[in-house]
């Protein structure tokens, strides 16, 4: 009579814990599904720097003599490292949370692409709220600049204006999400900063672009 009674306390324990498991899954595949009706911007873009100089010295004309010492020896040494600080907006217009955690970026120059990488941080966009998710994005520009040298390079970093934005960058992003090891990515990327420029010479206003999976 004990073991018996042993058993059955044992399986109800199991059931319980598996009743558990089932609604937690449930919860948090409704989650994933509904990343779907998520909306992404363009927030802001920070901490611009080429070859370790700060765009906003070259925007602002406050370039120094080591900036441009900086710029000459990106070019000599076949290395022209551009940085950038990107934050999303992640919009849930919806009556249920959304799960995000995977986010690839791809960058684009002049039409381009220089670049790819990917964020793994998770996040939990609440019902009717907006999350900010903040990717960093580096890419080496020597290619670029590889013919035309230092002119061309002071050029490119003037094309960013006061948002730190320019009209030869590009980004897009593919959010994904994990369940059980395995990695689902939404069919196509979305947009958020558009290059309007095919060369380094011209200098215009940045699209930006909001958009869903």
């Amino acid at each position: 009579m004990k073991k018996t009674l042993i058993a059955v306390i044992v399986a109800g324990s199991l059931l319980c814990g598996s009743c558990t498991f089932l609604d937690n899954l449930a919860n948090n595949l409704s989650s994933i599904a509904n990343l779907a009706n998520c909306e992404y911007s363009l927030k802001n873009v920070s901490n611009v720097s080429v070859a370790g100089v700060n765009v906003k010295n070259v925007t602002s004309g406050n370039i120094s003599a080591t900036d441009v010492v900086k710029l000459v020896s990106a070019i000599t040494t076949k290395s022209v490292p551009l940085a950038l600080n990107v934050n999303i907006n992640v919009k849930n217009p919806t009556t249920k949370n959304a799960l995000l955690t995977m986010m690839d970026w791809a960058l684009d120059v002049a039409k381009t692409e220089f670049a790819t990488g990917v964020t793994n941080q998770n996040y939990n966009i609440a019902a009717s709220t907006t999350t900010t998710v903040p990717l960093g994005v580096s890419t080496d520009l020597y290619r670029l600049f590889s013919s035309d040298g230092i002119e061309s390079l002071k050029t490119f970093a003037s094309s960013f204006n006061s948002q730190g934005t320019s009209s030869q960058l590009g980004l897009r992003i593919r959010p994904s999400v994990s369940v059980a090891g395995q990695t689902f990515k939404s069919p196509s990327y979305i947009e958020i900063m558009k290059p309007t420029g095919t060369n380094t010479s011209g200098i215009s206003t940045t699209g930006t672009q909001s958009g869903r999976i």
